[in-house]
């Protein structure tokens, strides 16, 4: 007998046996239990996460011969044959080869006819989005009005392809990206089955590597037990996967958390020697940061998994500023889009992490948590003068900087000033008589995570001692302890009174915020710097001789 693939010998064939899903696998088998089904559903999801599987459960429990349930038997004649593929009365459709109308036109008139074996005709169309607009012209008579021996099952990974006037016929479900722990579950499962020997970290490796999606996970399985010769290793589903061990990353931390170049490119050295997919090297440093900053700021919060790590990362927390942690994660996200531009994928990789060594955040990020909420004031590490963009840096930096210098960057002892408001200074009013929130933020010295919150948020009003500040829904998450008792003390330093905020959620997205006004400004000045080049009589003039043509996005406003 051939070897079947992981992923389709232990493709679910019932919803107990689905993973990850539990929201639609509750509203299917509601309906199928009480009789109330639809006639079209729209499944969607990324790949891989289950879209096609439900629909053909879902056909199994239409038409299995012990009745219509939502636990199909899976042993009768049609439950075979939906899970071999040859049951006559599913019809799947790939829209991605069959786009033409007539194509459409040829499954309308199909679906007059009653059923050839089961109880309901169904068909399941997948990447639906893929129809042509005549094609879902055809379709949508029968969609909303279909025979009632016919349910159409819909699946795509681009719903916003779909027209509204397909949205509005199905019922839809929107299935979830599987979590790490989710996919790692299902894995050991199916080794364990399996009779397959394996390591935790490679497990986890691989479950990473997936993605959210559980049948690309399964297929780095079979990768991974082909490439181990029968077992699963961790080491090597890293060299398979390009991707290196946990504590390689967080050597890298180490080496900037005492600002030790050598050590650094010590660290960068250990990397490369693995053959490594650089990229996913800087994913790695960017969840490991998004770890340590969670620390810092939430109060109480535990990691979840490689419970080995907690001290180093806990460490790292308390010797790493919150701003050094932003900005280093903004690096590296940044980066990680900027390693195409590289000469190579190893030079933009060190490119990032110097990068992290030779910045830092005005007035944050420099010596232990301790000693910043200790000091008041500091001399600067650096006796360079502050910049304010540099053309490698990303635009996490473009804000107030400084440039560590080999002689201070060892040390790390001294905190970086925090900015601190004059006291007593008189606030600039606006016409309703409240503070001018964008001359507040000046004032009170917000700057780092603290100036991107004020920047989101709008004054709206004041009540006695609180200022009421509107923030979109999007930004909400920025409005958390111990970030909203910062801007309290600054603001109240700047306003010579004692005052609380109090952040509400603008539902209507009226607010203009400090943000919107500046993007607004940055549009309005690109827009009169193209204008600028069209109007040009030098850009005009060799346009009419030579053909030539003004590249997209490579006119930028003059900035002072």
């Amino acid at each position: 007998m051939s070897y079947q693939v992981l992923a389709r010998k232990w493709r679910p064939r019932k919803f107990a046996e689905l993973v990850g899903q539990e929201h639609v696998v509750r509203a299917l088998t509601n309906a199928l239990d009480t009789g109330r089904m639809h006639h079209a559903y729209l499944f969607t999801g990324t790949r891989g996460v289950g879209k096609t599987t439900i629909a053909r459960i879902f056909a199994k429990s239409l038409n299995c011969e012990r009745g219509e349930s939502a636990d199909p038997c899976g042993e009768c004649a049609v439950c075979t044959a939906v899970d071999a593929g040859r049951f006559v009365d599913l019809l799947e459709i790939d829209a991605a080869s069959n786009t033409g109308v007539d194509d459409v036109r040829e499954v309308i008139e199909n679906a007059q006819y009653a059923p050839a074996r089961g109880r309901f005709k169904v068909y399941l169309v997948d990447e639906v989005h893929m129809l042509s607009k005549p094609a879902f012209n055809a379709l949508l008579k029968t969609l909303e009005e279909p025979p009632p021996h016919v349910k159409f099952l819909l699946a795509t990974t681009d719903p916003q392809k779909l027209p509204v006037t397909v949205l509005s016929r199905c019922l839809k479900f929107n299935l979830k990206r599987l979590l790490p722990e989710q996919i790692s579950g299902q894995m050991r499962h199916i080794l364990g089955a399996e009779n397959i020997q394996y390591e935790d970290a490679a497990i986890g490796e691989l479950a990473r590597a997936a993605d959210g999606s559980l049948r690309d996970g399964l297929s780095l399985l079979d990768q991974a037990i082909a490439y181990g010769g029968g077992s699963l290793q961790a080491d090597d589903v890293r060299a398979m996967l390009g991707s290196v061990a946990r504590g390689q990353v967080l050597g890298v931390l180490e080496a900037l958390a005492v600002g030790d170049g050598t050590q650094l490119m010590d660290e960068c050295a250990r990397i490369a020697s693995f053959s490594p997919d650089f990229g996913g090297v800087l994913d790695d440093l960017a969840s490991v940061l998004h770890r340590i900053q969670l620390m810092q700021l939430v109060p109480g919060y535990r990691t979840e998994g490689d419970a080995s790590d907690d001290s180093l990362l806990a460490s790292l927390a308390e010797r790493m500023g919150p701003e050094d942690v932003q900005l280093y994660y903004q690096i590296a996200t940044g980066g990680r889009r900027d390693l195409s531009l590289a000469p190579d994928a190893r030079t933009g990789f060190e490119m990032a992490l110097l990068r992290m060594l030779a910045f830092r955040p005005q007035g944050g990020g420099d010596g232990s948590r301790a000693e910043q909420s200790a000091a008041t004031s500091a001399t600067p590490r650096a006796p360079a003068a502050p910049v304010r963009s540099a053309p490698s840096a990303p635009a996490a930096i473009e804000r107030p900087a400084a440039i560590r210098t080999p002689e201070s960057a060892p040390s790390r002892v001294e905190p970086a000033p925090v900015p601190q408001a004059p006291a007593r200074t008189a606030p600039v009013l606006d016409a309703n008589g409240l503070p001018n929130w964008d001359k507040m933020i000046d004032q009170a010295g917000l700057r780092g995570p603290l100036g991107q919150l004020a920047q989101n948020a709008a004054l709206r009003e004041r009540e006695g001692q609180t200022l009421v500040l509107a923030l979109q829904p999007i930004h909400m998450h920025l409005a958390v302890e111990p970030m909203v008792s910062q801007m309290e003390e600054r603001v109240s330093q700047a306003m010579g009174e004692r005052i609380r905020l109090r952040f509400v959620s603008d539902q209507g997205g009226g607010a203009e915020t400090p943000a919107a006004r500046a993007a607004n400004a940055r549009s309005a000045a690109q827009s009169a710097a193209e204008q600028s080049i069209e109007d040009d009589p030098l850009v005009q003039s060799l346009r009419r001789e030579f053909g030539a043509r003004v590249l997209p996005q490579s006119v930028k406003p003059f900035e002072q």
